[in-house]
């Protein structure tokens, strides 16, 4: 048995990449992290007319009906690119309609809905941060909130683990290392919230996965940053590339991404199959995708010497988009402690 992708998911793949590839260009990205919003809008639209938004979504509501291990797939692209995108969102909302039989899910499939996510408080909370839901009017704020552009609803989990959709709320931009997205503090003070759902069933799971995807993508690209320079410049004579040092560096970086993509890809496979260590592999994947990634993003700066500093080759964009995936929705020790827990190992 051949455990490989198909040759539809790698087409699928292919295709995103060939498109990000043309639509999002360093200049590209470079505006968007200026703040530039018409480069953004039109990076957003074209993603958009991709279909890709109602990827998760079951063919009967509308969607393509595929799983969360195409899901990665794109996400792996995306994050190659540093491209922003509302997809992670979607995704993630997707996840939970479906289980749920939501309406929602056919409205981000047409595209008449535009879903963002506040759910950082699931992993971590800071002092003063978290919704509190009475009588469906939610209250309080969340923070790090993905909330793409044109969003028109919000996937909201409270204090308690209960997940609500809000059609209303303030949010005001949250500054983060990363300029190639943009986060969110989301404030509510009263607005009605409609109950979706108890329990976590899955969504951090299913967002932490994609993230570790996100940042398989932009490890990989800078790996691939790093081989090519490491082919052009030229000390004492000679290509760096052939020193052994620098051979050594780039090779331990191969060594170490590779079996990483294995287990994210694994680990979607199981949440798409149902397996029992799903949701644990999804955390691991997570956990060890941070480490590998800033591994990844150190090394390949090295690699690049002083240059790697400079904002010519516009590394620190990659840099710094693995550095915020390390925290968002829970770090790699939050990651683990979740594995624990879920095996039996530690109490909540």
């Amino acid at each position: 048995m051949e455990f490989a992708l198909s040759e539809e998911q790698r087409m699928l793949q292919d295709a995103v990449s060939g498109f990000l590839k043309d639509a999002a260009p360093l200049d590209v990205i470079r505006k968007i992290a200026d703040a530039d919003g018409p480069a953004a809008k039109g990076l957003a639209g074209g993603i958009a007319e991709m279909g890709l938004m109602g990827l998760h979504v079951p063919e009967m509501l509308g969607g393509s009906g595929l799983g969360l291990l195409e899901a990665c797939l794109v996400q792996e692209a995306l994050g190659h690119a540093v491209a922003p995108s509302g997809f992670l969102a979607a995704t993630v909302a997707s996840h939970l309609f479906t289980q749920a039989g939501s309406e929602y899910a056919e409205g981000i499939a047409s595209g008449d809905m535009v879903f963002g996510l506040a759910i950082t408080e699931l992993a971590s909370r800071r002092d003063g941060a978290g919704v509190a839901a009475s009588a469906d009017k939610l209250t309080g704020k969340a923070l790090l909130a993905d909330v793409p552009a044109g969003a028109t609803h919000l996937l909201v989990a409270d204090t308690s683990g209960v997940f609500h959709v809000a059609d209303d709320w303030s949010a005001a931009p949250m500054r983060t290392i990363d300029r190639t997205r943009m986060f969110h503090e989301v404030t509510f003070s009263g607005q009605m919230g409609v109950m979706k759902s108890h329990g976590n069933g899955g969504v951090l799971e299913a967002a932490r996965l994609l993230v570790a995807a996100d940042t398989l993508g932009a490890a990989q690209a800078m790996l691939d940053k790093a081989v090519e320079y490491a082919k052009e410049r030229k000390q004492f004579g000679r290509v760096i590339g052939s020193f052994q040092a620098v051979k050594h560096l780039c090779a331990e970086m191969a060594a170490k991404l590779e079996p990483a993509r294995a287990l994210v890809w694994h680990a979607a496979y199981a949440m798409d199959t149902g397996d029992p260590e799903a949701l644990v592999m999804a955390n691991l994947a997570k956990a060890h995708l941070a480490e590998v990634g800033t591994f990844v993003a150190k090394t390949a700066t090295e690699v690049h010497g002083g240059m790697g500093f400079t904002d010519l080759l516009g590394l620190h964009y990659w840099f710094k988009r693995i550095g915020v995936n390390r925290q968002l929705f829970g770090s790699p020790e939050q990651a683990r402690q979740s594995a624990a827990e879920l095996q039996g190992f530690v109490t909540a």
